[in-house]
């Protein structure tokens, strides 16, 4: 989960048709294109339905045996290969990890994380997880999540919803928001120490947030517009990118207020709080915070400028990817109310009624029809849909195809998530049990199979983190307040860097016992 961005498919595409049009017009370039060529038919949803474009896709790679290659003029000089077929997912992610690289388009349209090194190829790629698995491997980590979490429900989604049902049916309220709110809350104490309290009633202003929605709508952009407009559009300050310069600049001085009062902590032991971080009484000083580690190891090798780039790395990553898989878990559970009822059954199986909140992973792991049932949503809603490969040699892949330098690869995981040959015939149906092994366990599915979490080594170091906050917050709402979402809403995907729900997901809540 920690691919927070990735480039976007509708914009090649559109690169695509363009070069197909060069191609077909031009008296003096050879038709290298076919007007049947299949990629040719998702245009019209790209336009006209783009939130009907991952299903299309799929539905094409179904019909082209999980692989199209499109080789396009010399006017782009750049062929296109996309795929859902495991054999080339594995020998992309897992075999042969240093040829496939993520590449320097990747890297421009997220400058703004600078010295950030979960963006970087494959040997920065892996100092990156060094740095993760630096604060990962430590007991007092492992201690402060729980209370981490624990918190953050106490204080900021239980008070939240219990608001929400006192108001009536009249209040409506999105889920995406809330659950976005509540990551963000959770991942900056474990990041940085400070409580943002942005999941409050009422949902209050929090700059940080809006900064990183407008940074994260000018990357898309970044990946549909070419390279010379979006940069034109900085150097005028116009547009997205005028957005993106005024959240940089909303974002870099959060992040220096993060770190300049955290060497003052640990210089002169100042912990007289700060109106900047601490809301409505809610100061919290967790046992343990990524900032704290690194800054106080004492050997100099993490500047200023490291670090801030790194926590914002963590919180862009720890925010929307669980939101938007919880937010696709409530709807989906809406929509099959007998998967519902089993997760009721299970959480009143092990729980009493006075048990308000789930924090510890020992509690949380006897929830296991839960934990399929959220990996059964992130089969169907991967949160990034596609995964990007730039070859630095040429390679032959299982399926056949040959690739070079100017080939882009796209793994499409949301294309694996609904493929027969994977799942069965029940692919598109939402059966959290074909998660659940002989013994009463999760069943392991390989990483190239299930790209949910990347694979090989580029898997992602948070999967067990995220998973345990996630259920802990599906649990503790589930368990305490009956939740209804609305019928009738237009419930569909973004295309956008990542699978969050581009309506959001309006719901009610009637408390159960509190």
């Amino acid at each position: 989960m920690c691919y927070m961005m990735i480039h976007i498919f509708i914009a090649i595409i559109f690169i695509i048709f363009f070069s197909l049009l060069i191609s077909l017009t031009s008296k003096n370039t050879p038709h290298l294109l076919p007007w049947n060529w299949p990629l040719v038919k998702l245009l019209p949803t790209a336009y006209l339905k783009s939130h009907e474009l991952y299903d299309r896709l799929t539905q094409v790679l179904a019909d082209n045996n999980s692989t199209i290659l499109c080789k396009t003029s010399s006017y782009t000089n750049i062929d296109i290969l996309v795929t859902s077929d495991p054999c080339n997912v594995h020998h992309v992610m897992n075999s042969n990890p240093s040829i496939y690289q993520r590449g320097s388009e990747f890297r421009k349209a997220l400058d703004f994380l600078g010295d950030a090194v979960f963006i970087k190829d494959l040997d920065e790629w892996k100092q990156g997880k060094k740095f993760t698995h630096g604060f990962y491997k430590e007991a007092e980590f492992h201690n402060s999540t729980p209370k981490i979490i624990r918190h953050t429900l106490e204080k900021g989604l239980i008070p939240t919803l219990l608001h929400m049902s006192e108001k009536g049916e009249n209040r409506v309220f999105d889920l995406q928001e809330m659950f976005s709110r509540f990551m963000i809350d959770a991942t900056c104490l474990m990041a940085t120490g400070f409580d943002l309290a942005s999941l409050r009633v009422g949902f209050p202003h929090c700059p940080l947030l809006e900064a990183m929605d407008d940074m994260g709508e000018a990357v898309f952009w970044r990946n549909v517009l070419p390279e010379r407009v979006w940069k034109l559009q900085r150097w005028l300050g116009m547009g997205k990118e005028k957005k993106m310069a005024e959240a940089c600049i909303v974002l870099d001085r959060v992040l220096d207020g993060f770190v300049v009062r955290k060497k003052q902590e640990l210089t002169s032991f100042n912990q007289t709080g700060d109106d900047n971080f601490d809301h409505c009484n809610r100061k919290f000083e967790p046992d343990f915070d990524v900032l704290k580690f690194y800054m106080s190891s004492g050997d100099g090798s993490c500047s200023k400028k490291f670090l801030a780039a790194n926590i914002m790395t963590l919180l862009f990553a720890g925010r929307d990817t669980s939101a938007a898989l919880l937010t696709w878990f409530f709807h989906l559970i809406s929509t099959n109310p007998n998967s519902k009822n089993v997760i009721l059954e299970e959480l009143n199986r092990n729980f009493p009624p006075e048990k308000h909140l789930f924090a510890d992973a020992e509690e949380l792991s006897k929830l296991v029809y839960l934990h399929c049932a959220l990996t059964e949503s992130l089969r169907l809603f991967p949160t990034a849909p596609v995964i990007i490969r730039d070859p630095t040699a040429e390679d032959v892949l299982p399926s056949g195809h040959r690739v070079g330098k100017s080939t882009k690869i796209i793994l499409c995981s949301y294309a694996m998530g609904r493929s027969p040959e994977i799942w069965g015939e029940d692919c598109s149906e939402f059966r959290p049990e074909r998660w659940m092994s002989e013994r009463g366990g999760v069943r392991h599915v390989a990483s190239h199979r299930f790209l949910a979490f990347g694979s090989g080594l580029w898997a992602c170091p948070g999967r067990e983190l995220a998973f345990t906050r996630m259920k802990a917050a599906a649990a503790t709402v589930l368990h305490n307040f009956g939740v209804e979402v609305l019928e009738g809403q237009r419930v569909s995907p973004s295309v956008s860097a990542l699978l969050t729900m581009k309506h959001g997901l309006k719901a009610r809540v009637s408390s159960r016992w509190l």
